[in-house]
């Protein structure tokens, strides 16, 4: 299907600071610009429609020619072209054998994807002279991908073949993915799908704003006095929504933000009793409140929280060394998240999650360790394992010149020191997700003890049914169709502005379910 003719004068890696990709066919234009940024993340890349005057370190054109992509790339001292099929559906020219397994439109869109994606690999390859762990894969969601075709009826052995042939996945990570994806499928086993849903619940405020944030969080010192009427607006859009949901079953709920334990015990109750008066807590299959910032968590709040059904808690470290915790903004000491899992332990939440991330600035292997050793003494019963992804919004990013002499790490090496320590912790990993821009093109994992998995997040990943979210900067997901379709309604992520519109959030609500729930 692919054919090579590359010309190449000079191999090794090359660090290129301006890339121009001309698209004379704009199928694909997103995904062909993350593939080419995997390659070179601190480039400065722009995606051009007609050829411009301005000079590029690497140029790559990429069009639609008869029966084949064509892709032409140029550096100051080499060049080369590739070509991928472009393949046709039942009428077009491809084979028998082929157009046999297109069932539909999106089917046949998804094949020339990945044919295009394939030869762009395999260009970026001889360019900078290394592979990507997750191949030519693009998407935040390579365990979907396996779970899928568990769902065809594939065996392990097949998947990894089309793992690695397909996609070229590394053979680390091929096995992640299916090994994640057939434990998803034993714990989802018992989730209605068609008439069951989940429920998100943000709570959009911090004690401060980390360095790599890029969430809809305010600092709760400035917004202390708005927050009484921020639950107002919620409380009004909980009722609202219970009433649309009706019909349906509620499985998970989940709590997060921001940092949910901002809010004080008589905030925290009156959020859960107007959400069990609403909703009712009868038949959860999960109840999760990411108390997150140890600064923020204390005794008489975790006894709030003890009064209602909760059965998954969260205390995010994110590292265990006191030096990093202050270069990225947060406010809190390890001291204080060591004594704010204790205190959990005391008060018997018996499933605590921690966060970790790898990937931070001054963060080598050997302090990567150092947290891993503190967090295996705490002995929580799971742990998920970022990597850092930096996106626009957030300060490190907005504001790089400032932290251009930081280094920032993560490797191999260090993401298999995460997984060896989960393991010794007599956990597996449960779900996975990817993000745009994360160091080192890596994978954020959640690891569990048995009966300790955080079901939501695999239903949030995995996409099998409706997420219904609430408050600022929620975004609901409606799935139907019988999985294969989804639709998101959005509310609006300023705080200032979701309470005066909260009327016009429901009503976008009630629309959305409403069409097509």
């Amino acid at each position: 299907m692919i054919h090579l003719q590359l010309s190449v004068t000079k191999r090794g890696t090359i660090h290129l600071c301006k890339i121009g990709i001309l698209l004379l066919d704009r199928d694909f234009e997103h995904d062909i610009y993350e593939l080419i940024k995997a390659f070179y993340p601190e480039g400065d890349i722009h995606s051009l429609y007609e050829k411009d005057e301005e000079e590029y370190d690497i140029f790559f054109t990429v069009k639609k020619e008869n029966d084949n992509f064509v892709i032409k790339y140029e550096t100051k001292d080499q060049k080369g072209v590739a070509s991928a099929e472009v393949i046709r559906g039942a009428d077009g020219d491809s084979s028998q054998e082929t157009h046999e397994k297109l069932m539909d439109a999106h089917e046949l869109r998804k094949a020339n994807k990945d044919s295009l994606k394939y030869a762009l690999y395999n260009v970026l390859v001889k360019l900078t002279g290394r592979t990507l762990p997750w191949g030519n894969l693009t998407g935040i969601r390579p365990a979907k991908l396996a779970m899928g075709m568990i769902e065809s009826g594939m065996k392990n052995t097949e998947i990894a073949q089309e793992m690695r042939e397909r996609y070229l996945v590394s053979a680390k990570k091929t096995a992640l993915a299916i090994t994640i994806a057939n434990r998803e499928r034993a714990l989802l086993q018992d989730i209605d799908y068609e008439h069951g849903y989940s429920l998100y619940v943000g709570i959009p405020f911090c004690p401060s704003i980390c360095l790599y944030c890029s969430f809809s969080s305010y600092p709760l010192k400035l917004w202390a006095k708005r927050v009484d009427e921020y639950l107002d607006a919620l409380c009004l859009e909980i009722r609202e929504t219970a009433r649309m949901m009706k019909n349906y079953k509620l499985d998970t709920i989940y709590i997060g933000g921001g940092t949910p334990t901002t809010l004080e015990p008589y905030q925290l109750k009156r959020l859960l009793e107007q959400l069990g008066e609403s909703f009712g807590f009868d038949g959860l299959v999960e109840f999760t409140i990411e108390a997150g910032r140890p600064d923020s968590i204390t005794r008489e709040k975790l006894e709030t929280i003890k009064e209602f059904p909760v059965t998954r808690i969260s205390v995010n470290p994110q590292t265990m060394n006191q030096d990093t915790l202050e270069i990225i903004g947060r406010r809190h000491t390890v001291a204080q998240t060591i004594e704010a899992f204790h205190l959990a332990r005391e008060l018997n939440y018996n499933n605590i999650n921690m966060d970790l991330i790898v990937g931070l600035p001054g963060e080598n292997i050997s302090k990567v360790k150092y947290t891993l050793e503190k967090v295996k003494e705490l002995s929580p019963d799971s742990l998920t394992v970022h990597s850092l992804a930096v996106k626009r919004a957030a300060r490190l990013n907005m504001f790089k010149d400032k932290y251009q002499e930081m280094t920032f790490e993560n490797n191999q090496e260090i993401m298999d020191l995460t997984q060896q320590t989960a393991y010794s912790m007599e956990m597996g990993p449960y779900y996975l997700y990817r993000q745009k821009n994360m160091k080192g093109n890596f994978e954020n994992v959640g690891y569990a003890k048995v009966d300790k998995a955080g079901i939501y997040n695999i239903l949030i990943m995995e996409e099998k049914q409706p997420i219904i979210a609430l408050g600022a900067g929620g975004s609901s997901k409606l799935v139907f169709d019988h999985g294969k379709r989804i639709e998101r309604v959005e509310n609006v992520k300023d705080v200032t502005s979701y309470i005066a519109r909260i009327d016009e959030m429901i009503e976008r609500k009630r629309t959305g379910i409403g069409t097509w729930l």
